[in-house]
């Protein structure tokens, strides 16, 4: 299984005046934009951070999504959400060859969690042995920044500053994430049922 974002969040998308404000950067100066690319850099960190966490894409953008074979051919889980469409389908056998799967083949089912691509019939489509599946979808919870929840907002914010300001720190432990970020993420976090198994 692979994942691959294939498209990124653009620069204009993020919220670095915000973020300056947040962080009480001084402002009307010719070089006020100077720290722009860094600041830049600690929002899609923190941003990255809260999605590996939470399994939520922030801001809407495409993703691939590669299988050698399906895990359940009813339903097959998708790895992030919330998915907002499903754009192909494709097959490839074990020569290589791809073959575009028809639309009304599946469907997506949508779920704030665990969004499935379920077929029109009782499976999805065989995949050969050797063989693989692409699933090539959009996700996200907003189109643009302003569309999120003010809590993963100030969550982002928050992170982005703890990073900027132990940028030199070395000694804080793997994982590290402030408690107000993740007070503020909780609620977004994948259920889980049983012994760690996601459903």
């Amino acid at each position: 299984m692979m994942l691959i974002e294939e498209t990124a969040i653009a620069d204009a998308a993020l919220p670095v005046d915000q973020f300056k404000a947040h962080l009480r950067l001084g402002t009307g100066f010719a070089e006020d934009d100077v720290q722009d690319q860094v600041l830049n850099g600690f929002l899609r960190a923190a941003i990255a951070a809260i999605e590996a966490r939470t399994g939520k894409v922030l801001i809407e953008r495409n993703f691939s999504w590669s299988l050698n074979g399906w895990r359940d051919p009813a339903g097959e889980a998708l790895p992030v959400a919330p998915v907002t469409s499903v754009d192909a389908v494709t097959r490839t056998d074990a020569a290589g060859t791809e073959t575009a799967v028809e639309a009304v083949a599946y469907r997506l089912e949508r779920d704030s969690q665990r969004p499935r691509l379920r077929p029109a019939g009782a499976t999805l489509p065989a995949i050969t042995t050797g063989g693989a599946v692409k699933i090539a979808f959009t996700a996200g919870m907003a189109t643009n920044w302003g569309g999120l929840p003010a809590d993963l907002r100030q969550a982002v914010l928050l992170l982005a500053a703890h990073y900027y300001e132990y940028r030199d720190e070395t000694a804080l432990g793997a994982g590290c994430m402030p408690f107000g970020v993740t007070s503020l993420i909780q609620r977004y976090r994948m259920v889980r049922f049983g012994a760690g198994v996601m459903q």
